[in-house]
């Protein structure tokens, strides 16, 4: 995606297309999984925490991204896949990789359903599982790690 296409989809969601605006939507397409504070300081350098933060708040305030715990406390943002509506209560899945700390959305796996008792009133649901993804895996089990 150019930067005339990227200014495109934030002025159509109702956001003024600054150059860090731009810069932070790009950087989170140009990755295929969620990306945390921390994971946008470090390939956006020349962009300070504050401004990124006030970015991705705006970002979700106007279902660019939409953002989860990955299980440590941390947040981590991806991109609304549709032009609507982001709509981030859909029940999929994420999965946080204790080895290398990645977070994966699983869209073709949904939470089950569930009943809450009288009186308690969801506000948003998240599910992440955490274990090992199949990289980290594959790594372990490679001849190489072997002992």
């Amino acid at each position: 995606m150019n930067s005339q296409q990227a200014t495109d989809k934030l002025t159509r969601k109702g956001i003024k297309p600054t150059a860090n605006r731009i810069l932070v939507y790009k950087a989170l397409l140009s990755h295929s999984a969620p990306m945390s504070l921390g994971d946008m300081e470090t390939v956006m350098p020349s962009m300070d925490k504050s401004s990124i933060f006030r970015t991705l708040t705006l970002f979700l305030e106007h279902d660019v991204v939409h953002a989860f715990e990955d299980g440590r406390g941390i947040l981590n943002y991806e991109l609304c896949e549709e032009e609507g509506k982001c709509d981030h209560h859909d029940g999929h899945i994420h999965f946080y990789c204790e080895t290398c700390q990645r977070s994966f959305c699983l869209d073709d796996i949904h939470i089950p359903s569930f009943e809450l008792p009288e009186g308690f009133c969801p506000h948003s649901v998240s599910f992440v599982i955490k274990g090992e993804c199949p990289e980290c895996k594959r790594k372990k089990s490679s001849p190489l790690h072997r002992t």
